[in-house]
């Protein structure tokens, strides 16, 4: 088990520290927050969707990458999250880096003890950083995409989306809905 620290920290203190601790954190307004593991449907959609990304990101020829969970995006001084996925686009990162500066498109996989932070606190933290154009929030229980994109005058645009594409402009990607479902098992027969 690991303590966590009573100090409020900076984010440049929080890297340093977690960088030597098992498991995943999270830094909110300079305090620490464990991370829960994570359920088989979460981890399925988490990586149905880093694999969708991908795919979304050679079929256009962007100049983008994909990373995986465990990366971390500054809010601020005192505040750091970790999406599940996010693309960053232009030069590559230095394969040492622990942090993308300027992530294009966040995605956060829900499950039932961070609904409410993901749809509020965090949409909300995100979408401070100048270079996000798009928050995915996905529920695998419900099967489900919550787009939230920004448009023309700092307006953030929702869309909820169960099939079809999604169209994430900028950079150009287009993200089949179906793809981020694909390696869940059928939902359960309701008159059954």
């Amino acid at each position: 088990m690991v303590a966590l620290p009573k100090q409020r920290m900076t984010v440049d203190t929080f890297l340093a520290w977690a960088e030597g601790q098992p498991g995943r954190f999270e830094l909110v307004d300079g305090e620490v927050f464990a991370m829960a593991p994570e359920r088989a449907g979460h981890a399925l959609v988490k990586y149905a969707t880093q694999t969708a990304l991908k795919r979304a990101i050679v079929a256009a020829g962007a100049g983008c990458h994909m990373m995986p969970d465990r990366m971390t995006v500054r809010i601020d001084a005192k505040t750091t999250f970790e999406p599940d996925a996010l693309v960053y686009c232009g030069p590559r990162m230095d394969v040492e880096a622990i942090e993308v500066p300027d992530p294009v498109i966040v995605v956060e996989v829900q499950s039932p003890g961070t609904r409410s932070v993901d749809a509020g606190f965090k949409l909300a933290r995100y979408f401070s950083l100048a270079s996000v154009r798009h928050y995915l929030m996905i529920d695998p229980v419900k099967r489900l995409v919550i787009h939230h994109r920004r448009c023309a005058e700092e307006l953030i645009e929702t869309r909820i989306a169960t099939e079809g594409t999604l169209d994430l402009t900028p950079p150009g990607l287009t993200l089949p809905v179906a793809e981020l479902f694909a390696d869940l098992p059928p939902p359960a027969d309701p008159a059954a």
